[in-house]
């Protein structure tokens, strides 16, 4: 099905001839003629399947051609739980619908609290928001839920992962009733938790769900090699020197301090590599991820907290430097790749501790993942090894201010002195011989 069929206003046609968009992906083609139509929607999508420009045309659509009217009230609003998926969601509406009268507003935490808060006061018709950004604003009054026509909640699931639900939950108590506006969910997976979600505020929603075997996209090759935990950073090293060399490269791993090590690697090896992770203040985050955009970094090392969200269309290789413990993560690390019609490589890197977490991953995309030993000439052994960071010791308890700090029974160091032990007296019978 091509976009010229579909019955939307003009200038949203012109911003998706202007995207470059001539036919439907999948998802699209099963969500926005039902859309269109006023359904309500819970859709099974992973992010790179279009599914953002699917929610997109069809809400932009439902605004311009209602007469109601809002005053400055929201008469849309779109939930996302990360604030890259936020501000990636914004980017993507100004593209498509430049042409068109409605206004939006993207609300996250992070960045310039006040400026957000006057330009809500002032009146949008569509907010784009993180749940706790939006219920603070909403509990100053700055605005109300009372004329929403149209609400999206992308990746859900990833909200009940976060600890939003209550949070969203909140928001969906102070909508109008679920028969006076239309909803439309999108999540990577409907489990039972998701659909409950659906069926208690949404209105009779129709399910689209991609196959099993769809889940991971047909467009990405995946591939895991078995190698020692001791033997990842040099077979990173030899892979970014081989196969994946002039490519652009995201590196997953399970835990921050993993990134910092991975990252650290990368630098002193000669590759111009950044991460992120979650206590990166927005302003850096961006400033990260619009480098690699521009290509002045080769390797975007990550946690998952950047696994979802990030909409780079030329990324060419994932790797999976750690497996991932949740199915799901594994899903959409390698979502990265792949995107806007192009062919990817996922990579994972399977060591002794955490092979134990691929029949899971296995189980939730429908199918075996080709498994590989690499040989020798994939390894790069003469790196220059960095240093993992020692973790700083909590500093011993002080005294009252200004006084000396005591010393640690038995050690000497920090903590209580221990009393003496009271001295025996001396009894002159102890000299005596034995008899």
């Amino acid at each position: 099905m091509r976009f010229e069929e579909l019955d939307i206003p003009e200038q949203l046609r012109r911003g998706i001839e202007a995207q470059g968009f001539t036919e439907l992906t999948e998802v699209q083609e099963q969500a926005i003629p039902l859309a269109l139509e006023g359904r309500d929607i819970a859709a099974q999508a992973q992010t790179g399947t279009g599914k953002t420009a699917a929610f997109i045309i069809s809400l932009y659509t439902r605004l311009m051609n209602s007469s109601s009217s809002a005053g400055k009230q929201p008469r849309a609003l779109v939930i996302a739980p990360t604030r890259e998926l936020v501000a990636q969601i914004a980017s993507d509406a100004e593209g498509l619908t430049a042409d068109s009268p409605i206004t939006m507003k993207a609300v996250y935490g992070g960045v310039d609290y006040d400026k957000q808060r006057q330009a809500l006061a002032a009146g949008v018709d569509v907010i784009v928001a993180t749940p706790g950004r939006l219920i603070d604003y909403a509990k100053q009054k700055v605005f109300n839920f009372s004329k929403i026509e149209v609400l999206v909640i992308d990746e859900a699931d990833r909200m009940f992962d976060m600890g939003f639900i209550q949070d969203l939950r909140f928001i969906l108590r102070r909508l109008p009733e679920y028969d006076k506006r239309q909803t439309m969910l999108y999540s990577a997976t409907l489990s039972p938790r998701v659909m409950e979600l659906a069926y208690d505020f949404m209105n009779d929603p129709v399910k689209i769900q991609v196959e099993p075997e769809q889940v991971t996209g047909a467009d990405i090759e995946q591939v895991v090699y078995h190698v020692g935990r001791s033997e990842k950073i040099p077979f990173l090293l030899g892979l970014l020197q081989g196969q994946m060399a002039g490519g652009k490269v995201m590196v997953f791993a399970n835990t921050k301090r993993e990134t910092e090590y991975v990252t650290s690697a990368l630098r002193e090896n000669g590759h111009r590599a950044a991460l992120i992770s979650g206590d990166l203040n927005q302003p850096k985050r961006m400033r990260i991820l619009q480098d690699f955009k521009d290509a002045k970094l080769d390797v975007l090392v990550a946690t998952d907290v950047a696994s979802r969200g990030i909409h780079i269309d030329d990324v060419t290789h994932v790797v999976n430097y750690d497996v991932p413990q949740d199915p799901e993560d594994y899903v959409h690390r390698i979502g990265r790749t792949a995107r806007a019609g192009a062919t990817g490589l996922a990579i994972m890197f399977a060591d002794e501790e955490l092979v134990y977490n691929l029949p899971p991953i296995e189980e939730c995309i429908g199918h075996k993942i080709p498994h590989d030993v690499p040989m020798e000439e994939m390894f790069r052994w003469d790196f220059k090894r960095p240093r993992r960071q020692k973790r700083r010791p909590a500093p011993a308890p002080r005294g009252k201010k200004g006084s000396a700090p005591s010393k640690t029974a038995g050690s000497g160091k920090g903590g209580v002195r221990p009393k003496p032990a009271p001295r025996r007296r001396r009894n002159p019978k102890d000299n005596e011989p034995r008899t």
